[in-house]
């Protein structure tokens, strides 16, 4: 693989970004890769496992000289990142994000870019419930969309040459609004989130079902809930937080839905409930032709390597 960018900054050292910078490594997408993570303790972590060729001590070192720079913090820390990097970062450099919610991230990020910054937004589709610089690993994104959200007036060959990377990682690339991907990802992402959250939550409150027993015999719908339940609470918070009225716009359609399946099981109406269920099921099937998961027991999420 030719390289693509010279010097790469990563804003934040967890899954992601860690991820981000074994599949550079791997493919030789980035001659340099500087990391930055608030904590200590994951940029020695990074260092000793050399995805990141050095650490910085603060995130406006990092940037400096960088021709690209990820920023991978929980959204409610973008606009103090945002701060404290615009005035070093280097002239023509890009600038992309690896959040889930774009719009808020938009108005966080994008007062704080300079003239002749490129601001383009992306987000990964793709992770696990593992968190912090050891969880990453070089195929994550490998057949995952990436999608990009470039603000109005971005530069083209910018948007082009970011495409090519994530493209080079292995991921597959889209464009879209921001507000339509918000929403997009408000119905397949943050509200089964908040659902699997929920429903461990309602386990851990049924007290005539012991814990012991809720561990021993959680079959697989519980133990995917607890896996996805399992992901880091500050990410989530910040998304719930900031993606608030598309996620409650779906939360009140999950709503009637629910009631609607409460009444067919009160009413014993089997037809209503097969016929649902039937159409869910081709919803599922969709998915897995479409390349995004397997049909495999454990639904294609096998631990990740090392």
């Amino acid at each position: 693989m030719t390289v693509i960018y010279k010097r790469v900054a990563l804003i934040g050292l967890g899954l992601i970004a860690s991820s981000m910078a074994h599949a550079m490594k791997a493919q030789g997408l980035a001659a340099e890769i500087v990391g930055y993570a608030k904590s200590p303790e994951s940029r020695a972590i990074a260092c000793e496992i050399g995805f990141i060729d050095h650490a910085a001590d603060t995130a406006a070192e990092a940037v400096r000289g960088a021709d690209l720079v990820v920023l991978a913090v929980p959204v409610g820390a973008m606009e103090a990142i945002a701060t404290e990097i615009g005035p070093h970062l280097a002239p023509g450099a890009t600038v992309t994000d690896v959040g889930s919610v774009k719009q808020a991230v938009i108005a966080a990020v994008q007062p704080h870019m300079p003239e002749g910054v490129h601001f383009i937004p992306g987000h990964p589709i793709a992770g696990t419930e593992h968190s912090g610089p050891r969880s990453g690993f070089a195929s994550l994104f490998q057949n995952r969309w990436w999608l990009l959200t470039p603000v109005p007036g971005a530069d083209p060959e910018a948007t082009r040459r970011l495409r090519q990377l994530c493209e080079a990682m292995g991921a597959k690339v889209d464009e879209m609004d921001a507000a339509h991907h918000d929403l997009v990802l408000a119905v397949t992402s943050h509200t089964p989130h908040l659902i699997a959250y929920t429903m461990v939550g309602v386990a851990d409150d049924l007290r005539r079902v012991t814990d012991s027993e809720v561990i021993q015999y959680s079959a697989a719908g519980f133990r995917d809930f607890t896996r996805i339940a399992a992901s880091d609470p500050t990410m989530w918070r910040d998304v719930f937080l900031t993606n608030k009225e598309a996620t409650l716009d779906i939360l009140g359609r999950f709503t009637e839905e629910l009631f609607a399946l409460q009444r067919a099981i009160r009413l014993g109406d089997g037809d209503h409930l097969h016929a649902y269920f039937t159409r869910t099921r081709a919803i599922r099937r969709g998915i897995i032709e479409a390349g995004q998961d397997t049909s495999a027991p454990d639904f294609g999420r096998g631990q990740p390597p090392g």
